[in-house]
């Protein structure tokens, strides 16, 4: 399944309790379809102290969230955009910006 959402893009939540926060993305479960971004669905997780270094306590951490609740996330447009995608002549790919034509 392609995801269209890289590791390092900016996006926006489109749905949900954190609609309209964005932020980067940290990683990507393909197979889940699911991306993991930064400060946005934010769960608190009981940590176990595992050695004598280790702290235990609660944290906060980012949880995953589905793809099909995000957008790539456009700095002209200020909002979340729909993709094209473009082969350079040297078989590249880049991705557009629908509204503004922009490289993303």
């Amino acid at each position: 399944m392609s995801l269209g959402i890289k590791k390092g893009d900016t996006v926006v939540v489109t749905t949900g309790k954190d609609k309209g926060k964005t932020g980067r993305v940290l990683s990507v479960q393909r197979d889940e379809g699911r991306v993991v971004v930064e400060g946005v669905n934010v769960v608190k997780k009981h940590r176990r102290r595992r050695s004598e270094q280790q702290q235990s306590g609660i944290v906060d951490m980012p949880a995953p969230v589905h793809v099909s609740n995000l957008a790539l996330w456009c700095a002209p447009c200020k909002k979340g955009v729909r993709t094209s995608v473009q082969v350079n002549p040297d078989k590249s790919k880049t991705r557009l910006c629908k509204k503004c034509g922009n490289q993303l």
